[in-house]
């Protein structure tokens, strides 16, 4: 049977694995996003993914200001997304002409 440690660090070698696959996919969004909303969405997504890391490096070293640090970035992140949408409604990129510019040839 295992020990409660040994559980603890294979889980978050597991979860450290699974952000790895989900960041890639997210930064993969960020640059092939076909709108300017979607990229926001995908960085808002990175932020949570940052997140998650940091908690995991958090539990698997024991040290606690990670926490803080989470906290932080999960305040700067909601900021950055709600200045993004503000930009976007404000008519600061017109995304019809956005789309139109990356068909033409």
């Amino acid at each position: 049977m295992m020990s409660g440690a040994a559980f603890l660090n294979m889980s978050a070698i597991f979860a450290l694995g699974l952000l790895s696959v989900s960041f890639l996919l997210v930064v993969y969004r960020v640059l092939k996003g076909p709108t300017l909303p979607d990229r926001i969405l995908a960085l808002d997504m990175l932020v949570a993914v940052a997140i998650g890391f940091i908690a995991v490096l958090g539990i698997k070293s024991g040290f606690t200001l990670y926490v803080d640090v989470a906290i932080a970035l999960g305040l700067v992140g909601f900021l950055a997304t709600v200045a993004f949408a503000r930009f976007v409604l404000s008519g600061g990129v017109d995304a019809k002409n956005d789309e139109a510019e990356e068909e033409r040839p």
